[in-house]
């Protein structure tokens, strides 16, 4: 037996393996069958070249074992195998990555490539196991060696015995604690979990020993374990396949395999790119948002693999926060990683795919919008308050990608749609986009200042999303149409429909006095046909925005200028200028009442409900 010491500052770096660098320690498991697939990889670079190797896939395969009553977890590999000298430089020195160094020297083709580039995951099992063994027998070698330790302070390497090339990690587990529950690591369902959701489309079969209880043959109450050798991966992604031969059943399937939703998508779009950057994906556009969509629970991302090992359950980096909604899978070989697969590093590749990504989001979006329109308009009423967010956040950045994916409903087209279309269908005499504001279509179509408008012959958007009018004041514009609020104080339609006489002016100075700082000011219109009275709204608030602030847990007291507006053609305007000349007690009931009444048309909650029903005892 031979006793060597780590090299590298090994007890600090492996001390640091073990506790820091690794935040799951379920990773082990991926990274040793990262290692074993490597191993195989090799013998089939060694076949390219090497006549005597035949390089046969179905005679290579990757094996785990569990042995609950030794607390042993193996796994075991049919590749290339270690010599002696292998044993001690690949594993005697932490981060010297042998995996990387065949990498460097070999021309990479068919579609294989060596997943490990840090020499570092073999490392991660001290997360789990006191002692480490490992037996390997090179390729063309009559002897098989073991290696071991039992942590930082070194490592023996003595002859084995081992008929088949190949390498066989085996973990003496630690025991269990009331911290950490290692016990689970020889459950076979966990493991069979782990494989699944870490190492499914390793491109070898990954095999365990899998015993069930069954009926035994003849019988008809009496059951037995059986034991039976069974692949646990899929080996092939689906988004490696040929689209050809792929059906959409297929994507719908792997959809629900990867609980992506309980829905069925709307849509999905499968990616294979090979440029400055390679990557496969495929991504789907669910019908429904989640429960948890819309709250600050709701986490966003990709699964993203790295040569089909699952590297993060969700990449957020991969979408923007608008497209939040899409699920999906990633995997590229180009991937800059860090030391321990968990996080990515910020780099230009990761940039190339999320954009190339945010395109064919949109580029999907677009086709839905305009060749499956009532599939779109379900897609919106799911997740169009996500799009009009963007909009709205950092400051009107992305409203350029956005603008053209959003619908209202229309007044005069009784249906849903886009800025665009708006635009095209608008009167020549037309200036600006027209909308209103409200809790609900039907509300606003009730509302004085929307009939006004639409009797001009003028369509009418309404906006039922609180979010709305604030990403339509950070778009300002679309197609140099700028837009406008029917409820602005400032609505002009060409006609003079103010009050102007001296006697009208100071009644509704009057009016203004008595409702103090109520309102911002009282005017007469003649806007509202058979209505007598309404609220408008002066400056960049609005009153829908005043409501949506101040429903917001730190919105406080937020008031957007108000304006009273009379209609001066309305009889109750010829009672506001009687009681003025001869009942002032009478006018201020009347202002009261009025200013109440417009209060509760534009869905504003009454100030003193008790005094205005008091108030009306009085008139009636």
């Amino acid at each position: 037996m031979e006793k060597y010491e780590f090299k590298a500052e090994s007890k600090r770096l492996l001390d640091l393996m073990i506790n820091s660098i690794y935040t799951n320690k379920e990773i082990f498991l991926r990274e040793l069958i990262s290692n074993a697939s490597d191993a195989i990889d090799k013998m089939y670079y060694r076949a390219l070249t090497d006549k005597d190797i035949v390089f046969n896939k179905d005679d290579y395969y990757i094996k785990v074992l569990l042995d609950k009553e030794n607390r042993t977890l193996t796994v075991k590999d049919t590749g290339i195998g270690m010599t002696k000298e292998e044993l001690e430089a690949n594993l005697g020195t932490i981060a010297n990555s042998d995996s990387y160094a065949f990498k460097q020297e070999h021309e990479l083709e068919d579609g294989y490539d060596i997943i490990g580039q840090f020499g570092v995951g073999f490392y991660s099992a001290f997360m789990v196991a006191d002692t480490v063994t490992v037996i390997s027998k090179a390729y063309n070698s009559d002897q098989a060696y073991k290696w071991e330790s039992s942590g930082a302070d070194g490592f023996t390497i003595t002859p084995a015995e081992r008929e088949e090339t190949g390498t066989s990690v085996i973990l003496k587990l630690k025991e269990a604690s009331e911290d950490e529950n290692y016990d689970e690591f020889l459950d076979q369902y966990r493991i069979r979990s782990l494989i699944k959701k870490y190492s499914d489309f390793i491109r070898y079969p990954i095999k365990m020993d899998i015993t069930s209880r069954q009926l035994k043959e003849g019988s008809k109450d009496e059951y037995e374990d059986i034991t039976k050798e069974e692949v646990i991966n899929s080996m092939v992604p689906i988004w490696r396949k040929n689209k050809n031969e792929l059906t959409e059943k297929d994507y719908h399937n792997f959809y629900s395999e990867k609980h992506f939703g309980f829905d069925r998508p709307l849509k999905y779009s499968h990616i294979s790119v090979d440029g400055a950057i390679r990557f496969n994906a495929i991504l789907y556009i669910p019908r429904e948002a989640p429960f948890d969509f819309y709250t600050k629970d709701y986490e966003k991302g990709l699964e993203l693999y790295s040569s089909g090992v699952l590297i993060m359950n969700k990449c957020g980096d991969l979408l923007p926060d608008y497209f939040s909604f899409v699920k999906g899978v990633v995997d590229s070989e180009d991937l800059s990683l860090n030391i321990s697969r968990e996080i990515l590093q910020h780099d230009r590749q990761l940039k190339i795919i999320a954009k190339r990504i945010e395109s064919k989001i949109k580029d999907e979006l677009t086709s839905l919008l305009e060749n499956e329109r009532d599939k779109y308009e379900d897609f919106f009423k799911a997740f169009g308050q996500q799009l009009k967010y963007g909009i709205y956040d950092n400051f009107g950045m992305n409203k350029d990608t956005l603008k053209d994916l959003i619908i209202f409903y229309s007044s005069k087209e009784k249906k849903m749609i886009t800025l665009k279309e708006y635009v095209e269908n608008m009167a020549e005499d037309q200036e600006y986009i027209y909308y209103a504001s409200g809790e609900s279509i039907e509300r606003i179509d009730k509302l004085p200042q929307v009939s006004f408008v639409k009797d001009k012959g003028y369509d009418v958007l309404y906006f039922t999303d609180y979010i709305d009018e604030f990403a339509i004041k950070m778009l300002h514009s679309y197609d140099d149409k700028e837009f406008q609020s029917v409820s602005s104080s400032d609505l002009d339609l060409g006609e003079d429909d103010k009050a102007k006489d001296e006697d009208s002016l100071e009644l509704f100075k009057v009016m203004k006095d008595y409702l103090k700082d109520k309102v911002k000011d009282v005017r007469g219109t003649s806007k509202l046909k058979e209505h007598a009275v309404y609220l408008a709204s002066e400056g960049e608030l609005s009153i829908e925005m005043e409501k949506v602030l101040n429903q917001m847990p730190e919105g406080g007291d937020i008031k957007a200028d108000k304006i009273l507006e009379i209609n001066i053609n309305h009889k109750v305007f010829e009672n506001l200028k009687n009681a003025y000349k001869d009942d002032k007690d009478k006018l201020k009931l009347f202002t009261n009442l009025l200013y109440n009444q417009a209060l509760l048309i534009e869905g504003l909650p009454l100030e003193d409900p008790v005094e205005f029903t008091n108030n009306i005892w009085k008139l009636l």
